[in-house]
């Protein structure tokens, strides 16, 4: 080290170390939780912060998760948190995103001077509210959802706040599944502190807290050296989400992208206002997409961390669709309105340089429940077709955008719940033709074993994603309850033999169809 820097070899193999520290952290939780949700779709995330309530690194986990989690650290910050707490909170106006994701955040220490943070965030799939899985189609306010829970210590010196998690567990539906999955989230934050106090004891205090700085000034270097090789300009582009649960007409979204330098300011004035149904973003969650949209344009090798957020301003109107305020419902706005957002933010930089064909922009989030055995909650979002690009087609049946999970097994799916599986195939055809095809989307269809309630929340029903440079949009998705058509947000009871269906939306095709 040299006049308080560190040589690129050793910052090399720091950066890399937390990189890994904060993978291990999502192995413990994806191995330690009791909920599918998260042991087999990992519908979870994890990092590491600085001391500042910086982003030091992340696991290449959930986009959505990840990006809203700053505003996270910063309202437990504020609780003057202690070495050994562990604050819960899921409050989307105080750093959460909606009430699914519980987020666990626990100061790291050295010596007891906190030097940092480990925070781990999950989607439980319920957390009470007014239909089984938490996630209504038509919930009017945030109350509906679910409990919310504000920055509280759930652990004090090392030993649970037995009130704190009792009030918690009574008020979900499965309470068992829930303690099961916040051990493994309080897991994964410990070893966060094992491995980092380790990495102390080889290399030194001081070393390592300078590779918190100086892994984030490097990555800030490199995105506006990315930033720099862009044209100057204003790119605006405009979208919709189809209907909000109250109503279901389209809802405008819009953003003007200005270039300046090294700099980016994202403005979504001329979006819609907050709407009455649940697709209302907290800014939070419309930060996440901003971040993911501006990561597409880098290249795969800057660090995600802080410094890949620093050149960008972001201009959301206050009461807006992507700027809600509280009692706004906001549980579809995380899920299906991020992706929304972070599509048109992609097709505005498509204006500066070459990207992708739209994706299927849609996380079509199944959620089924019933009381059956105790209780019993089945949440998924399924994948479809990514946009094709210059170079190569879309890939087939992948989660798009905001969303980076797996599927639920077809054996675990049947194994944990009474349902089963009638059809789960790729939709062959519904990628937008072009010189490079999009890729398909998915066909799964799920019978019900015993009555129970269903909440849809998809997009792309009724506008197919977006071609490029001649290329044809992907074909739209469709929702069916047996033979019936269901609107794109729906919420309905089932009977015992109930078929669900959904068939999620292919990727635009680029170039023209028979182009080289």
């Amino acid at each position: 080290m040299s006049n308080g820097r560190l040589d690129p070899v050793t910052l090399s193999v720091l950066a890399s170390a937390l990189s890994g520290a904060a993978e291990e952290m999502g192995a413990v939780l994806i191995r330690g939780a009791y909920s599918s949700n998260i042991k087999e779709r990992r519908d979870c995330s994890t990092a590491l912060f600085d001391a500042r309530g910086q982003m030091v690194a992340q696991a290449e986990h959930i986009p959505v998760h990840l990006g809203a989690m700053p505003e996270a650290v910063a309202a437990v910050m504020e609780r003057d948190p202690e070495p050994g707490d562990v604050y819960a909170l899921n409050d989307p106006y105080s750093g959460g995103t909606h009430l699914p994701d519980i987020t666990l955040v626990s100061p790291v220490a050295h010596e007891e001077e906190i030097i940092g943070y480990a925070v781990t965030r999950a989607h439980h799939s319920d957390v009470g509210g007014m239909s089984p899985g938490s996630m209504p189609s038509n919930s009017r306010e945030i109350y509906q959802e679910g409990i919310i829970i504000p920055p509280v210590r759930l652990v004090h010196e090392g030993e649970y706040v037995d009130e704190i998690l009792d009030l918690i567990l009574a008020n979900v539906r499965t309470p068992d599944l829930r303690r099961g999955d916040l051990r493994a989230q309080i897991a994964a934050n410990n070893l966060a502190q094992t491995r980092l106090s380790e990495l102390i004891e080889r290399r030194g205090r001081d070393t390592v807290l300078t590779a918190f700085e100086e892994v984030i000034a490097y990555t800030e270097r490199r995105t506006r050296e990315a930033i720099r090789e862009l044209p100057d300009g204003e790119y605006s582009a405009e979208s919709e989400i189809e209907g909000d649960g109250a109503s279901d007409e389209d809802i405008p979204t819009k953003v003007t992208a200005t270039i300046e330098g090294d700099e980016i300011r994202l403005d979504f004035s001329g979006t819609s206002g907050a709407v009455a149904g649940n697709v209302n973003c907290p800014l939070a969650v419309t930060r996440s997409a901003c971040y993911f949209a501006l990561r597409v344009l880098l290249p795969g090798d800057v660090p995600a961390n802080a410094g890949t957020y620093a050149p960008l301003d972001i201009h959301a109107p206050e009461g807006s669709l992507v700027n809600a305020e509280s009692p706004s419902a906001v549980v579809a706005g995380n899920v299906e309105t991020s992706q929304r957002v972070a599509d048109t933010i992609i097709a505005a930089f498509s204006e500066a340089t070459d990207l992708v064909a739209g994706g299927q922009g849609t996380m079509n989030n199944l959620i089924i429940g019933g009381s059956g055995n105790g209780g019993w909650t089945y949440y998924e979002t399924i994948g479809g077709g990514q946009g094709a690009s210059k170079k190569a087609d879309g890939p087939s049946g992948v989660h798009v955008g905001t969303s980076n999970t797996l599927n639920t097994p077809i054996e675990a799916l049947e194994l944990e719940y009474p349902m089963r599986v009638e059809r789960y195939e790729l939709r062959y055809g519904s990628g937008g033709g072009g010189a490079h095809r999009g890729g398909d989307g998915i066909v799964r269809s799920v019978r019900v074993l015993e009555p129970a309630s269903l909440s849809l929340l998809t997009d792309r029903r009724r506008h197919g994603p977006h071609g490029v440079g001649g290329g044809e949009p992907g074909a739209p998705g469709r929702n069916l309850l047996n033979d019936e058509e269901l609107p794109p947000k729906a919420s309905r009871e089932l009977e015992e033999g109930d078929v669900v269906t959904v068939e999620t939306p292919g990727g635009g095709g680029y170039g023209s169809p028979g182009g080289g």
